[in-house]
């Protein structure tokens, strides 16, 4: 993020998984963006964990994009290292 957004609410969106279309403002008191997020999902099933990495945009905006998973398309992945399903 830039120098001057340490005085402003950042803006960020989520890109891919479970967050996807998510928008969140970050108060600026809290600070920058962390460079990433991971979300835990506990509803349902397995824990799965999905990682997004920041891309920083101009102002104070901010993407958060899924990271891919290690030998896999999506970083979305069971805590227990197991199948998804």
């Amino acid at each position: 993020m830039d120098a001057d957004s340490d005085e402003q609410d950042a803006v960020l969106l989520f890109v891919g998984g479970p967050l996807d279309g998510r928008v969140e403002v970050r108060a600026a008191r809290h600070g920058a963006p962390l460079p990433t997020v991971t979300h835990v999902h506990l509803h349902g099933g397995p824990k799965v964990v999905s990682r997004y990495d920041l891309q920083p945009l101009p102002g104070a905006a901010g993407v958060y994009h899924l990271r891919p998973r290690a030998g896999g398309p999506s970083a979305a992945t069971p805590a227990d290292g197991g199948p998804a399903d």
